[in-house]
């Protein structure tokens, strides 16, 4: 858990999950902090996306320790925004697009960072394309920020650029972001060989790109209603 070092009040919320390797919540430090010298509280759990359940119980239980005991670390439980790197976006975006898929409970806002859409998730076991295609025209939307690095060797920026479109036909707000960056660059990292993990990187590119991925799970936290509409690229 990662908090502001100064609040006076309650601050946002955001629930950020990891990607693909088990138990690798280490990896999304850099962001994390990030995020929390913006005046976030960021809690970043680790989950097993190798489990029985592909990862499922650990997600579902993250989201129900952020919402009940959120206040006590200066959290404010009306403003949980929830986000996701790589095969974490894809889960992510399931609890925006489908309620049952943490019991009915839905964030504020959703990030999604460097995911696929079009292939199963691990909280209901469908794409999330797919689910959005099929959700019901009652389903109140909700803010979806996703960013996406332009030089992603591991996930194809088109995934998110489908989905933005997808979200934008449906009338939802979204927004989405496309620095010149890789998997690892987009939350401030980069990936080591020999450890076959992410680690922290001081290049531009990803200093950069990770400061404008803290910045998004900051304003989607606090977010106002259709604030997000726009897609920025690089120039």
């Amino acid at each position: 858990m990662y908090r502001p070092t100064t609040a006076s009040e309650a601050s946002p919320v955001v629930l950020l999950w990891h990607g693909r390797g088990p138990e690798e919540r280490d990896v999304l430090a850099p962001l994390a902090r990030a995020a929390a010298s913006l005046g976030v509280v960021c809690f970043v759990p680790d989950w097993r996306p190798d489990g029985h359940d592909g990862g499922r119980t650990h997600l579902r239980e993250s989201a129900m320790f952020v919402q009940r005991n959120a206040a006590d670390f200066g959290g404010d439980t009306r403003r949980i925004a929830l986000a996701g790197w790589s095969l974490g976006s894809k889960a992510a975006m399931a609890a925006a697009l489908d309620p049952s898929a943490l019991d009915g409970w839905r964030p504020r806002a959703v990030v999604g960072i460097a995911g696929g859409y079009t292939r199963p998730e691990p909280l209901t076991g469908r794409a999330p394309i797919d689910e959005l295609t099929g959700a019901e025209e009652s389903l109140p939307a909700i803010p979806i920020w996703l960013i996406h690095g332009t030089a992603d060797p591991v996930v194809d920026i088109q995934q998110s650029r489908r989905l933005h479109a997808a979200l934008q036909h449906r009338g939802w707000p979204t927004s989405l972001d496309e620095p010149d960056t890789d998997h690892a660059g987009v939350i401030m990292t980069e990936y080591d060989p020999e450890s076959r993990r992410c680690r922290p990187s001081h290049a531009d590119h990803a200093v950069q790109a990770g400061s404008q991925t803290a910045h998004l799970l900051a304003r989607a936290a606090n977010i106002t209603p259709r604030a997000c509409q726009t897609v920025r690229r690089p120039s």
